[in-house]
């Protein structure tokens, strides 16, 4: 089947009124006796909440991201990708279900850049092709789809709604935009984190890998870029 390049297609559909003010007077309310929404109401130099944001988030009080929420759609990921995604917490999803939804024609389905790399592209192809035809034969015989689905791949594609606050999406980008997380995931997080950056460019120093963060690497295999921590 032709390859999609484009996966995974992810798009930022709601994100939070002014962020960077809503973390900054819950940050102010922590350490002020005025009431939060005079706070809200008066003008703030965005330099003066930067510097604030900064030097609450370092400190570690990060209950205050808490309540910028984002939701984005994703399409064209693998059910191999999807099953590490859902185990982040704090994080809501809705996903396309096996179940209820039969799959017609030739399934979607991710090929890794390994499998091409060592020449078993066709092969795999052929693979999917058969597992396709077993499906479809399966579905035809009356079996119902949430019985058909055991034989789909984890390679097969779907597609969700995934929905959380901005103290998990940083805390997500810290773990899976490393070099040690799989590909697929590194992508998907990695084009949610330029989605969330393109409209508030102030959070990329927060949407990278740990290790850019804490300048020391503390995964039990390094790639280098920073000094490994003995733990």
């Amino acid at each position: 089947m032709p390859v999609n390049s484009e996966f995974p297609i992810v798009h930022l559909v709601s994100e939070p009124v002014n962020p960077l003010k809503t973390i900054y007077i819950a940050c102010r309310t922590c350490y002020s006796a005025d009431y939060p929404f005079n706070i809200w109401e008066k003008d703030a130099d965005k330099q003066a909440m930067l510097d604030l944001v900064g030097k609450v988030l370092k400190s570690g009080h990060h209950s205050t991201i808490e309540h910028c929420q984002y939701t984005f759609t994703i399409s064209g990921i693998s059910r191999a990708c999807t099953h590490q995604l859902v185990r982040h917490r704090h994080v809501s999803f809705s996903q396309k279900s096996q179940r209820y939804v039969v799959e017609k024609g030739q399934f979607e389905y991710i090929t890794p850049s390994t499998v091409k790399s060592v020449g078993l592209q066709g092969d795999y192809a052929e693979l999917m092709d058969k597992i396709n035809e077993f499906y479809d034969k399966m579905i035809q015989k009356g079996i119902p789809a949430e019985d058909a689905r055991f034989v789909l791949p984890n390679a097969a594609t779907s597609s969700l709604v995934a929905s959380l606050n901005l103290r998990e999406l940083i805390h997500i980008a810290n773990l899976r935009l490393c070099v040690n997380a799989q590909h697929e995931i590194r992508k998907l997080v990695g084009k949610m984190s330029a989605l969330v950056i393109e409209k508030e460019p102030w959070l990329e120093e927060y949407l990278v890998p740990k290790c850019d963060r804490n300048n020391y690497c503390d995964e039990i295999k390094s790639c280098g870029r920073y000094q490994q921590k003995v733990l």
